[in-house]
């Protein structure tokens, strides 16, 4: 059972399948943590309180239960406890922001809530779900904590709903979804930083005494920051040591806080923050948060990857609507907004010709969009490009053998536009406040309503009829001046977070109106590459570096917390590398990570070069299965050694696609030996790419792979077992 409460003791357990949590009701009050880590009998999960001065204390507990230095289930500002919060609640009757819920009860249950208007993952036969009700009689609002436990990859998530059930309104001012305070240890803590075409850096850091944070304020999840993130022991490895994962189902600001205390002790919290979010509950009204999720393993950093990765594959990413992920071919880079049907259509045709079986229009396709500075908003396609109409072209170029995809950027509006012209009231704005621009772009109001419904009309009158498979959809700035003119002054601090759930509505219409097409999601490529955008978007554009040695960084960072199922991986053109056969085969290896696609003009392309496309695409289809589902092991990192090597192992490890891949020259020659540890020991393996066989002990002992004198080398062994 993966969830046991003892009335008796008030000691609660939650155990997946090789971690167990553990908790405890402290006087029949108060939710103190106990234990997270290894599945284990013998686990330490006795409660201890030590004594520190200036820690405040009830008088009729003593010296037994002190909040500034207890482990605590769920932190509440201004009661004692003068560590990070999870939770700040001010009543506006009497202005007192102190924060405190007791325990009342606890149930289990099987499955788990919905959370509506919002994303959240999927329960399957085994999942379980933990509710504890806390109540706080000074403003009469009730919090329920939820715990949700998917067993199969060692994942718990953690939400909750706020109910205010008083004669009085309060403001939530800070809101976390997750706390866990880890026992004292050397640890470091693994983020993601970069930017624009550098997202995902992995940067790791000691956990220091005081407070540490990672976080957006930008309206989205960010190129900048990621809220995924590890807390590891300082020497854990790969393959070695305790490591925590923690991950947040939201695509807007966030607040990651760690805060390490007087004892050792570290706090981990992640939720919205306060900066950006403040809700305002009139009495009888309720709020339900976002959903948190975190995983452990004492099998070091990758396994804990690998738990990450296979929740997401089994309760985030959407049903697949085809057999085989599409390979695309993108027109951005091959004419930017240089478009219209006969171009298109003559596109669709070369691109079968090699094999990629979906062309993805891009921008250009409507109203007056020409350039980036006009057309936004309005949602129908150029007439003088598309004189028959979108449905006709969408049939001659599917006639071409091929799927038929199209950009869309939904949330965004130019100034130049009908729309904007028609409502410049449907903008974030500030009142009084000049509007800035950000690639010519403003953004639309999504928390407005009327904004969603004009968006959902607009694009039923193009799109009911024109046989689209695939959506890409854009997001290409961020917020700032942040306001609603459709709400009241006293919500303005709800803007951001509704525009979320305005995006998310409108994700939704499009899952259930088109449920036969996929959507890939971009924000000016990896910008909101999060468990929000999975849950509706199959695959996100990486990012738009498609550089293949930048990629190496990129890609080799977004796995720590992400699958390659959701890692789109492109092949481009830049500086005519495909007419290079080394350069060729470099992208290629790179761009083996996840979903394959294609930008370039293909008509500017050789016939040997169409001719090696073809090729790339067949093998891709020979391993896709295995790297949309496979278990993944990093090998070498290129932040230390300019290398990226990782390997997919089939979860019975009859097949293993191995894949090497050298940025810059090494005169040297450096032989790696590179173990495949998830080999069978007494089965053969036979290489589909050499024919040379190898046996499983050779492959678990190590291989060696000699490194080139010339930079931008790859290779791949795809080994399938005799």
């Amino acid at each position: 059972m993966p969830i046991k409460i003892d009335k008796k003791t008030g000691r609660i357990t939650l155990k997946t399948r090789r971690t167990m949590y553990v908790m405890e009701m402290k006087y029949g009050k108060y939710p103190v943590h106990l234990y997270y880590g290894k599945l284990s009998p013998k686990a330490d999960a006795e409660y201890k309180c030590p004594l520190y001065s200036f820690a405040p204390y009830y008088e009729e507990y003593g010296w037994e239960y002190f909040p500034d230095v207890v482990m605590s289930e769920y932190p509440f500002f201004g009661s004692g406890d003068f560590r990070a919060s999870a939770m700040k609640l001010r009543h506006l009757g009497n202005g007192n922001d102190t924060t405190l819920f007791t325990f009342r009860s606890a149930r289990k249950f099987r499955g788990r809530k919905a959370l509506p208007g919002l994303p959240f993952a999927e329960a399957d036969r085994h999942t379980e779900t933990l509710e504890l009700t806390l109540n706080d009689d000074v403003t009469g609002c009730l919090l329920k904590l939820y715990y949700t436990v998917f067993k199969d990859c060692d994942v718990i998530s953690r939400y909750f709903i706020l109910e205010n059930k008083g004669d009085c309104a309060v403001r939530l001012e800070k809101t976390m979804m997750l706390a866990l305070d880890i026992p004292k240890g050397d640890y470091d803590l693994l983020t993601f930083t970069g930017g624009h075409c550098c997202e995902r850096s992995l940067q790791r850091t000691p956990v220091m005494r005081g407070n540490q944070s990672i976080f957006s304020r930008r309206g989205a999840s960010s190129h900048h920051f990621n809220p995924f993130m590890m807390i590891a022991d300082r020497k854990a490895t790969e393959e070695r040591g305790n490591a925590y994962g923690f991950n947040l189902v939201y695509s807007g600001s966030f607040l990651n806080e760690i805060e390490t205390d007087q004892t050792g002790t570290t706090r981990v919290l992640t939720g919205l923050g306060s900066e950006c979010f403040n809700w305002l509950l009139e009495p009888g009204e309720s709020f339900t948060s976002p959903e948190a999720v975190m995983s452990f393993s004492s099998d070091g950093i990758g396994q804990v990857s690998r738990n990450m990765h296979r929740f997401v594959r089994n309760h985030i990413l959407p049903p697949e609507p085809f057999e085989n992920r599409p390979v695309v071919l993108n027109s951005w880079e091959a004419f930017y907004f240089n478009i219209d049907a006969k171009l298109m259509t003559e596109f669709a045709a070369e691109a079968a010709k090699c094999g990629m079986d979906t062309v993805v229009m891009d921008d250009g396709w409507f109203g007056k969009r020409v350039n980036d500075h006009a057309g936004l908003g309005d949602w129908y396609e150029n007439p003088d490009r598309f004189p028959e109409g979108l449905k006709k072209f969408a049939e001659e170029v599917k006639a071409q053998g091929v799927k038929f995809g199209i950009w869309i950027e939904p949330e965004m509006v130019n100034p130049d536009s009908d729309l904007f012209r028609a409502h410049p009231e449907w903008c974030i704005r500030a009142p009084g406040r000049e509007l800035m621009v950000s690639r010519s772009q403003l953004v639309l109001d999504m928390a407005n309503g009327e904004v969603v419904e004009y968006l959902k009309r607009s694009f039923k009158k193009v799109f009911d009829g024109v046989p689209i498979d695939y959506f890409k959809w854009d997001m290409n700035r961020h917020m700032c001046e942040v306001g609603s003119p459709a709400l009241p002054p006293e919500r303005q601090g709800e803007v951001a977070y509704r525009y979320m759930l305005g995006v998310y509505e409108l994700f939704r219409w499009f899952n259930e109106q088109y449920p036969n097409a996929m959507i890939e999601n971009c924000s000016g490529g990896g910008g909101r590459y999060d468990l929000g955008m999975m849950k509706y978007s199959s695959q996100i554009w990486t990012s738009d570096n498609t550089g293949p040695v930048r990629r190496t960084y990129i890609q080799h960072g977004s796995s720590f917390g992400y699958p390659a199922a959701v890692m789109s991986c492109h092949v481009s053109n830049h500086h005519d590398a495909c007419e290079d056969p080394r350069m060729r085969e470099f992208l290629f290896r790179v761009a083996l990570n996840g979903p394959l696609g294609y930008e370039f003009n293909i008509f500017k392309v050789s016939d040997d070069a169409k001719e090696a496309f073809k090729k790339q695409v067949a093998e891709f289809r020979r391993c896709e299965k295995l790297i949309m589902t496979g278990d993944l092991y990093r090998l070498l990192d290129p932040n230390k050694c300019g290398k990226y090597c990782y390997y997919f192992a089939s979860e019975n490890s009859k097949e293993i696609l191995l894949t090497f891949a050298q940025n810059f020259d090494d005169p040297r020659r450096t032989v790696h030996k590179l173990k495949i540890s998830k080999a069978l020991q007494n089965a053969v393996y036979t290489d589909l790419l050499s024919g040379k066989e190898y046996s499983g002990e050779e492959l678990r002992r190590g291989i060696e792979i000699e490194s080139s004198e010339q930079g931008n080398y790859a290779m791949t062994l795809h080994l399938v077992r005799k």
